[in-house]
């Protein structure tokens, strides 16, 4: 629940006012700015003092008030701004990593250092981590400014040289890549310059007492075309459904509404616009007839929906399927960098941010990490629950014994969450899956001996399916033999083989070719077996 701070002080003001006959400040002053906390549960409202010592100090009707500034994010046009202070980095860019990634993976970078971060955070979007020596008791070794505002601004703040690292929400566009490379930035899409730092699904949410539990893809886009209009018409209660979105000019806006709709946006005015994730979050909580969506992190109290494909396969928002990215509304977050201004205190920030020791802080922050989790095939997997039922439907032939091969080897074996795609016509592994090789060999290296892997490759629906079964072999065994390279000699008491089921089981539809890209995979399996 969020606490009104600035309500209960201007009632209790109005009190004051009344008993003593004290006239209060008019409302809206230039001088007058709001703090939110990071987190949402306080929103105070006073005229603005000073900011001394990483403490705001803000005068309201009970008397000065002094907060951290690390906990709180200042709007109005008295906010102190850090336009004079020469930061050693300066980090541009999207606004859902800035402000609920950075601020927390600072704080991780400096204890990597053996140093403490100073958080400060001044007006909506910027925010100053200066790194103190000794554990805050040396020197001032770093000033990093981050400045959160768009995904476009990464870019064009790496062309104009006015930033040393981009952050964005989704992957650079190649005329953006191409205007970078002629200006002398290098390959940004090299793994030099391109890191995928977390990944983070959009999560379509309702008030957590709605009893309606799941969306198909066309009732959601009925929703928010405004052509279903009341709860009822999806097996809620008669109550009609406000819709609550983000302002067109967002990432998080362009995002869901292109998974919605492509390019032809239909006509419709919400019931609500909130500027970010974290006011979506509370509208919703306190709304229960709102929808709306979110990035992971900031779901809070809200109740998460399923959502259903074209196909009728059911994806669940939560960690492992954003680590498969086979969840829908699933994306990348990056950051990027010029490879001709790129000095020491930006490579060890990246170096930090990419690395299995700020998996912790990012999970902390409620984005999702890239470290490896295990989970198991039993009954209760969904994805085995429909592969039974689809191999039910196969009395005899090759389709249905590779379905009932695969449902038996399910059994005797758990899922990794890694899992490794190729880019579009080529055999090679994509961007996400260099990164992942190296986590795999080091997840490996800690297994007990006696431990069984199997990469598992699966096709697209296009061509043959015994040619797709033995493409998806293929493909097994080049994993295979590149984590074989990669891991050299460390990973000798690990048995490694590989298997294909071609395109049964598929984690998309194949109508479209961002859903026959997730279906060309190779997962990890993994059993143990406990000698006695």
């Amino acid at each position: 629940m969020t606490f009104n701070l600035n309500k209960h002080l201007k009632t209790s003001a109005a009190a004051i006012a009344l008993a003593t006959g004290m006239l209060l400040p008019t409302a809206g002053t230039a001088a007058e700015v709001t703090l939110k906390s990071t987190d949402g549960t306080i929103n105070v409202s006073g005229e603005f003092i000073e900011l001394k010592d990483d403490t705001y100090v803000i005068r309201t009707a009970l008397g000065d008030l002094r907060i951290a500034a690390s906990s709180m994010i200042c709007e109005g046009a008295a906010c102190p701004s850090f336009d004079d202070i020469s930061a050693d980095v300066t980090i541009v860019g999207s606004e859902a990593i800035g402000q609920g990634m950075m601020p927390l993976l600072m704080t991780g970078f400096a204890a990597s250092l053996d140093a403490d971060a100073e958080i400060t955070n001044a007006s909506a979007g910027e925010t100053l981590a200066t790194l103190i020596d000794d554990g805050g008791f040396g020197d001032e070794i770093g000033a990093y400014l981050v400045s959160a505002t768009s995904d476009d601004d990464a870019f064009q703040s790496l062309l104009g040289r006015s930033a040393q690292i981009g952050m964005s929400s989704r992957r650079i566009t190649q005329d953006e890549a191409r205007a970078l490379r002629a200006d002398g930035a290098g390959s940004m899409v090299s793994p030099n310059q391109e890191r995928i730092l977390a990944v983070d699904s959009m999560v379509v949410v309702t008030h957590p007492s709605n009893p309606v539990q799941e969306l198909t893809k066309d009732q959601l886009g009925r929703i928010f075309a405004g052509q279903l209009t009341n709860w009822s018409e999806l097996g809620g209660p008669d109550r009609d459904i406000n819709v609550i979105t983000r302002p067109t000019d967002s990432a998080s806006y362009d995002f869901f509404m292109t998974y919605l709709y492509g390019e032809e946006r239909p006509d419709f005015l919400p019931q609500g616009i909130s500027a970010d994730d974290q006011d979506l979050s509370n509208v919703i909580y306190n709304d229960r007839n709102a929808i709306g969506y979110l990035g992971y992190a900031f779901q809070r109290g809200t109740k998460p929906m399923t959502l259903v494909n074209e196909c009728g396969i059911a994806t669940i928002p939560d960690a492992f399927s954003a680590k498969t990215e086979e969840y829908t509304l699933n994306r990348r977050m990056y950051l990027y960098n010029r490879s001709d201004n790129l000095d020491a205190s930006s490579q060890a920030f990246l170096d930090f941010a990419v690395s299995p020791e700020a998996d912790g802080v990012i999970g902390k922050s409620g984005f999702i990490d890239l470290s490896i989790l295990r989970r198991g095939q039993d009954a209760s997997d969904t994805r085995r629950v429909s592969l039974t039922e689809e191999a039910a439907r196969y009395d005899a032939g090759f389709e249905g014994e590779v379905m009932q091969e695969m449902l038996g080897e399910m059994d005797s074996n758990d899922r990794l969450s890694t899992t490794f795609r190729f880019r579009t016509g080529s055999s090679r592994i994509d961007e996400r899956g260099r990164l992942d090789m190296a986590r795999l060999v080091e997840y490996l290296q800690d297994v007990p001996a006696g431990t069984k892997v199997t990469f598992v490759g699966f096709t697209d629906d296009v061509g043959a399916f015994e040619a797709n079964r033995r493409l998806a072999n293929e493909r097994a065994s080049a994993v295979r033999d590149l984590i074989i390279e990669a891991a050299g000699s460390q990973l000798n008491n690990v048995e490694l083989e590989t298997a294909g089921y071609g395109e049964v089981a598929p984690s998309a539809c194949n109508v479209s070719d961002r859903g026959r890209s997730i279906n060309r995979r190779v997962e990890v399996w993994i059993s143990t077996t406990i000698e006695s």
